[in-house]
Formats: C-alpha cells, structure tokens, sequence
C-alpha cells in the first residue's frame, strides 16, 4: 500500500522558516516526480514545487520561487520543502504528490499525480 505522510507544518511569524517532510512508503520513489502543493479553502489546489527524483531537476512556481527549495533523500525516500522567508499569503494545507515516469522537467499541475498525503497545516502570521 503506498502512502505519503506529510509532517513538519507549523506556524510561524512572517519572515520564518520552516522545513516540511514526505516520507513515502510501500513505493519507491526513484524514477519519479515529486511535487509539494497547497490549497487554502475555497481555493484550487496550487502546485509549488517539483523534482524529477533521479536528476535533481526542480521546477518551482513564480510565488515561491526563491524562497522555497525542494529535495528528495532516496535512501529515506522522502520528499521535503524548505520554506524561507514566510510570508501570510503563505498560509494553506500542504500536499505533497508523486508519480512515476521520465520526466524533463516536473508539472506543477495536480491532475498529473497519482499519489498524494494527507497534508500538514502551515500557518504564518503578521
């Protein structure tokens, strides 16, 4: 059974940092994209940040490009998103996803994932 555990959501004043996990499970995460979402209420689900897990290439949204970085750790198998730099606008549920294949450059689009967590709460305040 393949799972995707989120953890290390917070909250933090503007300015701060925090660094987000995904530890996957049942599934290897070689040969695959990995991609952090976030979605506020109401809202459309945002694709943030992605990395093809065998070449290190990362591909990032322009609202948080700069300030977030994506890695992956094959040998633990986990995902993370380090956020620098919080902003308010910051504030969402964060998803990570995943899904198997060749890929040039990672999507940021949602339909593209298979496998997704069940999200960690970020909050920043002013």
């Amino acid at each position: 059974q393949v799972q995707l555990v989120e953890s290390g959501g917070d909250s933090v004043q503007t300015g701060g940092s925090l660094t987000l996990s995904c530890a996957v499970s049942g599934y290897t995460t070689s040969g695959n994209c990995m991609a952090w979402f976030r979605q506020g209420s109401g809202e459309a689900r945002e694709g943030i940040a992605s990395i093809y897990t065998d070449s290190s290439v990362t591909y990032y949204a322009a609202s948080v490009e700069g300030r977030f970085t994506i890695s992956h750790d094959l040998h633990k198998n986990t995902a993370y998103l380090q956020m620098d730099n919080l902003k308010p606008e910051d504030t969402d549920i964060y998803y990570c996803a995943a899904i198997k294949g060749f890929w040039r450059r990672c999507p940021l689009g949602p339909l593209s994932y298979l496998h997704w967590g069940q999200g960690t709460q970020v909050t920043v305040s002013s």
